[in-house]
């Protein structure tokens, strides 16, 4: 039986994609503040500023490619049993190859209500004022926005409770509830942490960490996992 191997992954993943991490020098997400794009007031504010954003951000993923990084997560999988938990709302890892992947903050190729969180829909072009759901509201991204619940952090927790091992990869840790997940991971399993700059983590026991870019770090983690 194949161990589990539960791994974190935030935006540094897809940096090297060509995709921006969220937290640029400029403290700007491509150029705009975040609530001014990002939040349930901004969406009241100016729908439209926030769709166009969305599908500025949903054409960039789909001209970026996966990197070494997502492709040696996948191979894993020849390995271990792998559940990958992501704070990306890219596809990356799953056009990887990589088969469990749970989204914390939502899809880019999603949409739904803006009302019924339930009526969700695959969407791969633009989303535009005036394109309703079923229920006649609004349709908007299916993103958890900042100030918005994590509706998924329950299950992600779960996951992370019951590894064998836990990585942590290309995120700074400071985006809650997700950098809390590091909590749950079982006390004595060897857990390890792979970054460019490697985020503080003295009360985390049991951590090998890797302070490179992600598509160089993963391969140096599968070294260490293969032996």
């Amino acid at each position: 039986m194949k161990k589990k191997l539960v791994v974190l992954t935030g935006a540094g993943i897809s940096a090297e994609s060509g995709l921006k991490t969220f937290r640029d020098s400029d403290g700007l997400w491509e150029g705009y503040e975040v609530t001014e794009v990002a939040t349930p007031r901004a969406w009241a504010k100016n729908p439209k500023l926030v769709l166009d954003f969305y599908n500025m951000r949903r054409e960039n993923v789909r001209d970026a490619q996966p990197n070494a990084a997502h492709y040696g997560l996948a191979e894993l999988e020849q390995l271990f049993d792998v559940h990958i938990v992501t704070q990306n709302i890219d596809d990356l890892h799953e056009r990887a190859g990589s088969t469990n992947v749970l989204h914390l903050h939502g899809e880019i190729f999603k949409m739904r209500s803006e009302q019924d969180e339930s009526l969700v829909y695959e969407i791969k072009g633009d989303i535009n004022l005036g394109d309703k759901a079923e229920d006649g509201a609004q349709l908007r991204p299916h993103i958890v926005w900042f100030e918005e619940p994590v509706p998924l952090i329950e299950e992600a927790a779960r996951i992370v409770r019951h590894a064998d091992i836990f990585a942590i990869i290309g995120t700074s840790l400071v985006v809650y509830p997700a950098a809390g997940l590091v909590n749950y991971a079982p006390y004595a399993i060897p857990k390890y942490i792979v970054d460019k700059k490697v985020p503080y983590t003295s009360s985390v026991l049991n951590l090998t960490v890797i302070e490179q870019p992600a598509t160089t770090g993963v391969q140096e983690l599968k070294a260490l996992l293969s032996k």
